[in-house]
């Protein structure tokens, strides 16, 4: 991995956080960045398997978070949200409408599994009003599961938040980022 990375070093990069990366290397990933389809090409013509050019592909996983060759995070998002809604459906059925455990218990759930599983990878994600709708209308299908209510009750979800004692999972401020909860 070391010799590849090395390999890609005559190409500047993308820039990330101020810092140039060209190349993310992970157990047997290699994940090559540059700022043009030239640069790019120049990379993968260093990269061989034997006698065999490796080939550009149009989307990969890495660390769990799908990437296209776009570079738009749609298709991700997308993914993270059906993860969410099966981890929601799943924890509906064995424990989100049993009577017995408290809200405090489920609201814990929901913090320490169903939201890591939602937000994963948000990091990269640009935030626009449509992604923002669909991340807020995720997180509050589970919480009026929690409180008991659905959509027909017509009660608002900042009501709904405040009777359960849960913050809003995007920040008030600018909507674009998420709470640590």
């Amino acid at each position: 991995m070391d010799r590849i990375s090395r390999r890609s070093w005559g190409v500047e990069g993308v820039e990330f956080g101020g810092r140039k990366i060209s190349s993310l290397l992970f157990a047997d990933d290699v994940v090559l960045l540059a700022p043009s389809n030239r640069d790019l090409q120049q990379m993968l013509g260093r990269f061989w398997v034997g006698e065999e050019v490796l080939p550009q592909v149009e989307e990969f996983k890495y660390l769990g978070i799908l990437f296209t060759s776009e570079g738009r995070m749609e298709r991700e998002i997308n993914r993270r949200i059906g993860a969410a809604s099966t981890v929601m459906r799943a924890l509906n059925r064995s424990v989100v409408v049993k009577k017995e455990l408290s809200r405090k218990a489920k609201i814990s759930i929901y913090r320490s599994i169903y939201i890591p599983v939602l937000t994963y990878g948000h990091q990269r994600w640009v935030m626009t009003e449509r992604t923002r709708s669909r991340i807020q209308a995720a997180e509050m299908s589970f919480l009026r599961r929690v409180a008991g209510l659905s959509l027909r009750d017509r009660v608002r979800s900042s009501d709904i938040r405040e009777g359960l004692g849960v913050e809003p999972l995007l920040r008030n401020e600018t909507k674009t980022s998420f709470m640590h909860q």
